[in-house]
């Protein structure tokens, strides 16, 4: 069972205004997580994680401790952080749901010092990798980073919010401006309806 490329959940236009571009999904959606596709095929074809799921070979092929992960594991796990990150930014208004605010809250003490530590982390992550709200396997919520494709499932949590803090994801429209980034997605990006339903 070979994976395909999802398409977008909106046109590659459709979050510019909001700080996005159109050339950053290009080269983001079509030629980055185009990439994962395929060399993820490849890889697996003809192994034992040909007809598994993304989460099978992500559990199964993850190696704790590891300095560097397996070719399998990294393009895998990045096509799988990619099908979720598309989905949990949307070009409309999304306001933060009454439960999910007071989960929020309830965690780090009000909204913005979530967005203050999650901001943070994600500028505190050396080189490539991500920033995460978590649900801990306790139902705590947490914020962490991973380094390059490694993410929450590695650990048995579950993401609610991730994003990506590869320099592909951001230098068209930031530059070398990661905490600007970050603040961007936090404050215009988030689908925080997508984020909810993963409650």
């Amino acid at each position: 069972m070979a994976f395909s490329l999802p398409d977008l959940p909106y046109p590659h236009d459709a979050l510019a205004p909001k700080g996005m571009s159109r050339e950053t999904l290009e080269f983001h959606h079509d030629l980055h997580h185009k990439a994962y596709v395929d060399n993820g095929n490849k890889l697996i074809a003809g192994t034992e994680w040909e007809n598994k799921s993304l989460e099978e070979i992500i559990a199964g092929t993850y190696q704790p401790g590891a300095v560097a992960q397996n070719g399998i594991f990294n393009n895998i796990s990045q096509l799988w952080n990619h099908n979720e990150f598309w989905q949990m930014m949307t070009p409309g208004e999304s306001r933060i749901p009454g439960e999910l605010e007071r989960a929020i809250t309830e965690s780090f003490g009000s909204v913005q010092e979530f967005k203050t530590q999650f901001n943070a982390q994600g500028v505190g992550q050396f080189g490539s990798g991500w920033v995460w709200l978590v649900k801990d396997k306790d139902g705590s919520l947490k914020i962490t980073k991973t380094e390059n494709g490694v993410n929450p499932l590695c650990f048995g949590q579950t993401a609610l919010l991730g994003c990506d803090v590869w320099e592909h994801s951001y230098y068209i429209d930031f530059r070398n401006k990661r905490p600007g980034y970050l603040t961007n997605f936090l404050d215009n990006l988030v689908n925080w309806d997508n984020v909810a339903s993963r409650m």
